[in-house]
């Protein structure tokens, strides 16, 4: 059994994007999915993320939970239905709660890694260093406020990153069973996002030269949110 649906705060959600080529990060997708390209590069990235009062709905605020979280996550499309979809295919969660860790995919969709987070976040300046516990994943992050985008970018102004970003919304994470992807939604009562300008940014994952060959991923912009009401819907599960 799980609950239909969550919700709470985003006290901060911070999306660091990286451009890689799309035959290399195809070799990472489960079908159906293929990369959503943008000026012919796929997306890919880590979507790290404050919560606060998570709870089900009807229960008090003072029962809802906070913790720190990261997602590994490709921007994908695909067909189904007669239609095509997009969101974000997940290799990789993690979580500073043990309550998330213990009951994502089992309660809630999702399977989390347990991780220590340490972040230092004062408005315009963020320094987040996560450490899973079974030695999987690493990210360092730094950054600070910013009025544009990296000229680099393959995004030409924020509000075309964020229209790239808005509609994926509903996302497929990996499963200790290789032929099942859980599926969830978030809704957000608004989206508004600001860049963030990155004087350090570390992967674990994309930093794999045995995943991504040199020369194929590179970081591209980061983008920030903050305060955002919002909820959890469980999807249908895919089977790949």
């Amino acid at each position: 059994m799980r609950f239909p649906n969550v919700h709470g705060t985003i006290r901060r959600r911070l999306l660091v994007n990286y451009r890689v080529e799309p035959e290399v990060i195809q070799r990472h997708l489960p079908a159906p999915f293929r990369p959503k390209l943008h000026e012919g590069h796929a997306i890919a990235g880590i979507c790290l993320i404050r919560l606060e009062g998570i709870r089900p709905q009807h229960v008090p605020l003072i029962l809802g939970l906070s913790s720190e979280n990261a997602a590994h996550r490709i921007a994908v499309v695909w067909e189904g239905g007669g239609a095509t979809h997009e969101g974000v295919y997940i290799p990789r969660r993690d979580t500073a709660s043990l309550v998330s860790h213990y009951t994502g995919g089992r309660l809630f969709p999702g399977e989390h890694h347990l991780a220590k987070f340490q972040v230092s976040d004062h408005g315009d300046c963020i320094e987040l260093h996560m450490r899973a516990v079974d030695g999987g994943a690493q990210v360092d992050i730094v950054g600070h406020a910013a009025s544009a985008l990296p000229p680099t970018s393959v995004f030409r102004n924020v509000s075309e990153a964020s229209a790239f970003f808005e509609p994926g919304s509903l996302g497929y994470s990996a499963t200790a069973d290789p032929h099942r992807l859980d599926g969830i939604v978030l809704r957000t009562c608004s989206w508004s996002v600001t860049p963030l300008a990155i004087d350090e940014a570390y992967s674990s994952y994309f930093s794999n030269e045995t995943l991504f060959p040199p020369g194929s991923v590179a970081f591209d912009c980061a983008l920030l949110m903050r305060n955002l009401a919002h909820e959890w819907h469980a999807a249908e599960d895919m089977v790949v």
